[in-house]
């Protein structure tokens, strides 16, 4: 898809130039990448309140360590599949 971008500022625009220049990249490659990384940010930081109410609830009501639930898991899959020979 193309799109116009019109940046205010010409010093960023030229430092953007001379920086993709330098690692042999395109500046749509660079403006690409750069919201692409937003984008990743914006996702994470929409994330964290979520995560931080899930290890309150967490804290406030108990539970398992991950660790502590795939020992269990694995200990009950051994026991259901697991062979005896007598």
């Amino acid at each position: 898809m193309k799109i116009t971008l019109d940046l205010s500022d010409a010093d960023l625009y030229r430092a953007i130039k001379v920086e993709a220049a330098l690692r042999d990249r395109s500046v749509r490659e660079v403006v690409e990448e750069a919201l692409a990384d937003w984008l990743d940010k914006v996702d994470d930081e929409e994330d964290i309140p979520a995560a931080d109410a899930a290890m309150e609830d967490y804290r406030l009501h108990g539970g398992i360590d991950a660790a502590e639930v795939f020992q269990k898991l694995a200990a009950e899959t051994s026991a259901r599949y697991s062979t005896t020979e007598e």
